[in-house]
């Protein structure tokens, strides 16, 4: 049976229908799809935006922190500020007065030059004079040392002829060894005698004796025997006889030490050697210039000195 007209149409505008329901549905899914799409990514922008919104705050939070501890760093800056500012002031009038007194230094320094300048052309001027000056020094010092020379072999000369008149005259001890004895024993003892004399004599019953020169200290006698001519005789005689007569004349004396020195004009080698074996110091003249004891270092530990 055939079907009418209307329904026909009726049917294809409801398949048209249909098909344009499937259609926007489809659509709407798409769109639904799209939007769910959309909406996860604007979830996750807004969760990536929530983060970064939440470190900004953690940073804002730091920098505000930051913030303050600037202000307050500021604020002690600026207080530092100030009083650097104050020193700075003081520096400056400082400088001023520095400048002032360096300003006067200079004008001073000025005039100190040219003093010294002037003192430099002096200086000159008195090295020249030193100069000439020492040259006639240097002259006259060889001229005095001539001299020296001529008059030490000229005292020599004297001293030789003075012994020797001294020995033909019999008064060697008084002319030659008394002026020595003093400074001698000063010089190598350090001593000042309490007494010195010459050509003592004394008597004691029988006994009787003379003695050259006698030099008395606190602790020790010092017997001077002179002789014109010495020979090894004479220092056996000075140790065996003189000495022990010495001892029975002067009691006195006794508990002092006697230290014998034997004395001439001059003395040949062995016979100091003598002299030096039989513990006897020998005086005489030293290449005529002294009188002196020419065995003094040979004897220091045999008397102690």
């Amino acid at each position: 049976m055939a079907i009418s007209q209307p329904i026909e149409e009726k049917v294809n505008e409801l398949e048209n229908a249909i098909r344009e329901l499937v259609y926007l549905q489809h659509k709407n899914e798409m769109q639904i799809h799209q939007l769910t799409v959309e909406m996860k990514e604007f979830k996750d922008e807004m969760k990536e935006f929530k983060d970064e919104m939440r470190a900004f705050k953690d940073e804002m939070k730091v920098f505000k922190d930051e913030m303050k501890d600037f202000k307050d760093e500021m604020k002690v800056f600026k207080d530092e500020m100030k009083d650097f500012k104050d020193e700075m002031k003081i520096f400056k009038d400082e400088m001023k007065v520095f400048k002032d007194e360096m300003k006067d230094f200079k004008d001073e320094m000025k005039i100190f030059k040219d003093e010294m300048k002037i003192f430099k052309d002096e200086m000159k001027d008195f090295k020249d004079e030193m100069k000439d000056f020492k040259d006639e020094m240097k002259g006259f010092k060889d001229e005095m040392l001539d001299f020296k020379d001529e008059m030490q072999e000229e005292n020599r000369r004297m001293n030789k002829r003075w012994g020797e008149l001294s020995n033909k005259m019999g008064t060697i001890v008084e002319d030659l060894v008394y002026p020595a004895i003093n400074p001698l024993l000063a010089r190598y003892f350090d001593l000042e005698p309490i007494e010195t004399a010459i050509r003592v004599r004394r008597k004691k019953g029988p006994l009787s004796g003379e003695f050259d020169a006698l030099a008395i200290c606190e602790d020790r006698v010092f017997f001077f025997e002179v002789k014109a001519s010495p020979r090894k005789e004479y220092i056996e005689e000075f140790l065996n006889r003189q000495i022990p007569l010495f001892r029975n004349l002067f009691p006195e004396h006794a508990n002092k030490k006697v230290i014998p020195i034997f004395v001439a004009l001059r003395f040949e080698d062995p016979l100091v050697k003598e002299c030096t074996s039989c513990g006897v110091y020998a005086m005489a003249y030293r290449e005529w210039d002294y009188m002196d004891l020419l065995n003094f270092e040979d004897l220091k530990q045999y008397y102690k000195v």
